[in-house]
């Protein structure tokens, strides 16, 4: 079984670099690998771009792209060092080219690494502006030919609002493709989704905060939200 983990960089990597989060994160990756599937993972850069955000309102959209996914290439290579520390290999390909620093993003390299029980991360997003890292998660994850997406973050599923702001959020168990995109919930972007609905490609929301939910998700326990057709 191959799956493709697509977890909310602001999750956890502001915290990048100090002990807790992304060293829990990667005990929970090293447990569930013992499973026997495969694993790849993308992760955003959204944190470092906010923290220029004021700046960015008055810079081209294309610079400003390109300086998120440089920021993508540090988050994996932050993971990759922490995965590394449990005892994993892992490899950081990156849609741009820095091979001192990553591998280049080569489809049949990539699914030879997880054939041989690597962890693969992906970094640059797709490495062209104007596609968010949620359409590099679904590019990437038909690429390889993944069974299914799971995209962790810091609520239990899919909200019809707001949960944390909206006290009776009405909570979507399972939900198709289309009724994500009619009703604009802010699932992944409307490129991703639209991706994943022409290619049938399941979608698992689920909460990344919760320990021991990445083995729940991948052990087939019914937690989080589906996202399918």
């Amino acid at each position: 079984m191959r799956l493709w983990l697509r977890p909310r960089a602001s999750e956890w990597i502001p915290h990048a670099f100090t002990k807790s989060p992304r060293n829990e994160i990667a005990a929970e990756l090293a447990d569930v690998r013992t499973l026997g599937v495969q694993i790849a993972i993308v992760v955003g850069g959204g944190n470092f771009f906010r923290g220029v955000a004021e700046q960015a309102r008055e810079m081209d959209r294309v610079s400003a792209d390109h300086m998120g996914m440089l920021a993508t290439v540090i988050n994996a290579l932050a993971l990759q060092d922490a995965l590394e520390k449990q005892g994993v290999f892992t490899r950081v390909q990156s849609a741009i080219e820095m091979n001192q620093v990553a591998e280049p993003f080569i489809r049949r390299r990539a699914i030879r690494h997880l054939e041989k029980d690597r962890i693969v991360i992906f970094a640059g997003g797709t490495g062209n502006p104007y596609f968010s890292t949620d359409t590099a998660a679904s590019l990437r994850a038909m690429e390889i030919k993944a069974d299914a997406i799971l995209k962790a973050t810091k609520v239990d599923g899919i909200y019809d609002a707001d949960p944390l702001l909206v006290k009776d959020a009405k909570k979507f168990t399972e939900i198709s493709y289309m009724e994500v995109l009619k009703q604009g919930l802010k699932v992944m972007d409307s490129t991703a989704i639209s991706l994943c609905k022409d290619n049938n490609l399941p979608i698992i929301i689920f909460n990344l905060n919760q320990r021991g939910n990445i083995r729940k998700v991948v052990s087939g326990e019914k937690i989080g939200s589906l996202v399918s057709a």
